[in-house]
Order: C-alpha cells, then sequence, then structure tokens
C-alpha cells in the first residue's frame, strides 16, 4: 500500500497556507498603512518644525535688523551729540578767552585811572596849598555861587550885594581849582560889553590869559558879550584848562563870587 501520512501532511500544509495567506497579507498592509501613517505624520511634524524655524528665524533676523538699526541711529545721534557738545566747548572757551582778555584790559584801564585819579588828587592838594599861600599872603580869599539863576548883570550885582565880586581868574592854578570844583555853568567876571573884542575884568584890568573851549569865543549872533565857565566835561575840546565859553548877557545861570 501507499503510505498515505505525506500525503495528508503536504495537503494539511497546503490548506493551512490557504487559510492563512490572506490573512497575513491583509496584515501586512495594515502593517504598511501604519507605517506610511507614521512616515507621513513624520513628515508634517518635520514640516512644521522647519517652518518654525524658519519663522524664528526670520524673527531673529527681523529683530537683528531694527536692533542694528537703532544702535546705528543712537551712535549717529550720540555722535551728532557729542559734535555739538565740543562746539559748545569751544565757542565757550573762545567767549572765556575774550572775557579774560576784556578783564585785563579794563584792569589795567583801572590801574591807569587810578594812578590818574592819585595825580590829580595830588595836583589839587597841591593847587589848593598855593592858594591857600597866596591867600595868607594878600589875605583870605573866599569863594561863593549864588544861589539863584540871574543875568550877567544880576549876578554881579549880587556878589557885591555880599561883599565880593563876580570872580577874576587871571591864572592857571586858580582856573584848574576852580574847574575842579564846578558842577554847572556859571558866570565870571569878564566880558566884552564895553568894547567889542575888548575882554575886560570887573575890576577894569585886561584879559590877558584866556581859557578857552575850541573854536570860543565866536560872538555867536553877534550878542555874545558875557563870559561863562562851562563845566560840561564830555563837550568836544573841554578840558580844566580849555573851559570858557562867551553867550549872551541875558542867559539865566548862576555866578561865582569871590571876596
Amino acid at each position: 500500500m501507499m503510505d498515505l501520512d505525506p500525503i495528508y501532511g503536504n495537503v494539511d500544509r497546503i490548506d493551512f497556507k490557504k487559510k492563512t495567506g490572506p490573512q497575513t497579507q491583509s496584515h501586512d498592509q495594515d502593517e504598511g498603512k501604519d507605517l506610511n501613517s507614521r512616515g507621513s505624520r513624520c513628515l508634517v511634524l518635520i514640516t512644521v518644525g522647519l517652518g518654525l524655524i524658519c519663522v524664528l528665524l526670520l524673527v531673529f533676523i527681523i529683530l537683528q535688523h531694527i536692533t542694528i538699526t537703532a544702535e546705528r541711529d543712537l551712535i549717529k545721534s550720540y555722535k551728532n551729540t557729542v559734535e555739538e557738545f565740543d562746539q559748545t566747548i569751544n565757542s565757550l572757551q573762545d567767549n572765556y578767552t575774550d572775557l579774560m582778555t576784556e578783564k585785563h584790559q579794563l584792569q589795567n584801564n583801572f590801574s591807569s585811572l587810578s594812578q590818574k585819579k592819585l595825580e590829580l588828587e595830588s595836583k589839587v592838594t597841591s593847587l589848593s596849598e598855593e592858594l591857600n599861600m597866596d591867600a595868607s599872603k594878600r589875605g583870605l580869599v573866599c569863594f561863593f555861587i549864588s544861589n539863584e539863576l540871574k543875568n550877567w548883570s544880576d549876578s554881579r550885582q549880587y556878589c557885591r550885594e555880599h561883599g565880593g565880586d563876580l570872580i577874576i581868574i587871571n591864572t592857571e592854578e586858580k582856573q584848574r581849582f576852580i574847574s575842579s570844583f564846578i558842577k554847572e555853568r556859571v558866570w565870571i567876571g569878564l566880558s566884552d560889553t564895553e568894547n567889542e573884542g575888548n575882554m575886560t575884568w570887573v575890576n577894569n584890568s585886561t584879559l590877558k590869559q584866556g581859557f578857552w573851549i575850541k573854536d570860543e569865543p565866536n560872538d555867536g549872533g553877534g550878542n555874545e558879550d558875557c563870559i561863562e565857565l562851562n563845566y560840561l566835561r564830555e563837550q568836544q575840546g573841554w578840558s580844566p584848562l580849555n573851559s570858557w565859553n562867551d553867550r549872551l548877557c541875558s542867559e539865566m545861570i548862576k555866578g561865582i563870587c569871590e571876596k
């Protein structure tokens, strides 16, 4: 008889393959689908991650650009501020130099004026001493100014009523002394009312030395016959030895008297 076991065994194996073959293929297909699904998800995740990275990089680049631009503007502004500050410092230094120069000039002028003041005070003292010596030789001399505004004739009358006459100035020392304390226009005892062009003092002595302002006497209008001592130190040509001026005898000013 033929051996039937191998045949049956083959049959069983064939049946088994027939029974299990489709299930295995289905299982493989499911596994393939799962793998594909997982691969798709991974690809999506990778794509999203790369997208996020690109976005972050773009944001970072934009922020870096903004930061660099802001720093550049800040540096530019700082440079401009520094330049303006340097210009201000240079300007202040120039002003300081100018002020120091002016200060030195003012100090020099002050020193010069102080020296002149001392010299003038010394001269006044010397002149006062000389006048006092002359007064001691001639007797006491008193000078006074009328307290009212009068014409030349009335001013002379005022002096006479008070024991004197309009002042006679016949020396340089006396002229300097009188000019040192006069603070207003005053009549002196000189005129050419009697003889035009012939100046005479109230004691009828003829003028020998005059102390005229530049271009004076000019006999303005042909009627300026009386002489004043002018105190206007700012007037052009004025000095202690150049302070006389002729004017109308009817003008109302004070007079200086001596007795």
